[in-house]
């Protein structure tokens, strides 16, 4: 008897489009699922024929849906197509807004080989129905299961048919099915055929069964909370093909649910009211005068600039601090103007590591020792006696005694064509 009833069901919302020639009407039930497959292999007659045998099954095909007159289609209505080799479905679920109204779709049908289109009209005439809306409604989300597989027939009435045992209803629809995607889910990583998730909503005329409620108690939103999964009797007659998140359960009661109505402003029909032709302004127009504007902008600035001016000008001359700052720096400068003119006039030597290697007019700087001098009989360590242009001047002992002094030895050096003689007298003066 369930499987009648849900083989019903399905023949009831699920509609193929059998022909091409004419447009297809369709009678979908507000409150009730709503699903129409557009079939390729249906398509494929409006299209010229492939000139190699065995090849026109594969010709890629894409549809594109919309309300007739507008870019997009209906709100309540989505449309899904994974691949151009494959089937393209329109599902939703309608309200009773749209109860006796006539929705066109145009499906226009794209051949990617050939290039050649087809165009169609679906013609929905949404229903109203006694049942509607289903007081009792359950939302499951199902983690392995994408939105198209779910839309299938079979995959769908397998699942109404497990929810059906457990839940014990007379009357039992499909509300709607929505893509994890469409909640903010993530796309999955294409690695363990991983699914994207679905949400279906599920309506019936009997109060929650115990088993849908053992997600409520403490224990179970305890395990939740910890990312756990809770502990479902019921887990078992859908663990062999679905694959339910019970933490994600959503349970809803319309006949406890408040109905607040908002005054909503009437949009109108979009079409600006008729006030009359443009009136340009006259040609003689008033003259308008800037010396207001020319005082703001530039005399005011100028005006307090002068008096800040004033101010810094009678602190720095007038007042004791301002002069004695200004006597302190022309100090610092004439001092430094005075060491600069005494570093130029300066005679004493560079320092050896400062002085170029080559000098200025490109001459090389002879050596200390001729090319043909003698290397191998030179020590490892020169003495004083080696060298050449070496001056020897008296050192006092460090023994004590005044008298008694030895002989130091310089190096007798020039430094840009002066011999250094002043070091060898403060030598000798010591």
């Amino acid at each position: 008897m369930d499987t009648t009833v849900v083989l019903v069901w399905i023949y009831m919302v699920v509609t193929i489009l059998p022909t091409l020639h004419a447009d297809r009407n369709v009678y979908p039930s507000a409150g009730v699922l709503f699903v129409h497959v557009l079939e390729r292999e249906h398509f494929k007659g409006e299209f010229p024929p492939y000139p190699k045998p065995g090849d026109s099954s594969n010709d890629p095909i894409t549809f594109n849906t919309n309300l007739m007159g507008y870019p997009d289609r209906p709100g309540w209505l989505r449309y899904i197509q994974r691949t151009s080799h494959s089937d393209g479905v329109l599902y939703g679920s309608p309200t009773a807004e749209h109860v006796g109204k006539a929705t066109i779709i145009e499906i226009i049908a794209y051949n990617r080989r050939t290039f050649e289109t087809a165009r169609h009209n679906l013609v929905i005439n949404v229903m109203s129905t006694e049942e509607y809306p289903l007081p009792y409604q359950a939302e499951f989300y199902i983690k392995n299961m994408n939105v198209e597989e779910m839309l299938a027939s079979e995959v769908l009435g397998d699942f109404l048919g497990a929810v059906k045992n457990v839940w014990q209803p007379e009357r039992l629809n499909a509300v709607n099915i929505t893509s994890a995607l469409d909640r903010g889910g993530r796309v999955p990583l294409p690695i363990n055929n991983l699914k994207e998730g679905v949400y279906v909503m599920v309506g019936a005329d009997v109060q929650f069964s115990s088993c849908l409620r053992e997600v409520e108690n403490p224990h179970n939103q305890l395990r939740c909370s910890q990312e756990m999964e809770p502990v479902i009797s019921c887990d078992k007659k859908f663990r062999a093909q679905f694959d339910i998140d019970w933490c994600k359960i959503n349970l809803v009661d319309i006949t406890k649910m408040i109905m607040v109505h908002s005054n909503r402003l009437d949009p109108g029909t979009g079409v600006l009211p008729d006030i009359g032709g443009y009136n340009p302004p006259p040609e003689s127009l008033k003259s308008r005068d800037f010396f207001a504007d020319f005082l703001i902008t530039l005399a005011v600035p100028s005006a307090v600039a002068m008096v800040l001016f004033s101010v810094l000008g009678y602190s720095m001359c007038c007042r004791r601090e301002g002069v004695i700052q200004l006597v302190h720096h022309s100090s610092i400068q004439k001092s430094t103007k005075e060491l600069r003119s005494m570093s130029k006039n300066r005679e004493i030597s560079w320092p050896l590591s400062t002085l170029p290697v080559f000098s200025q007019s490109g001459e090389v700087v002879p050596p200390i020792h001729p090319d043909n001098y003698e290397t191998t009989s030179m020590p490892l360590m020169q003495t004083q006696t080696n060298l050449q242009n070496q001056i020897q001047i008296p050192q006092q002992q460090p023994s004590g005694d005044r008298d008694n002094y030895c002989m130091s030895t310089f190096r007798r050096l020039e430094v840009n064509g002066i011999p250094e003689e002043r070091k060898v007298a403060e030598a000798v003066n010591l």
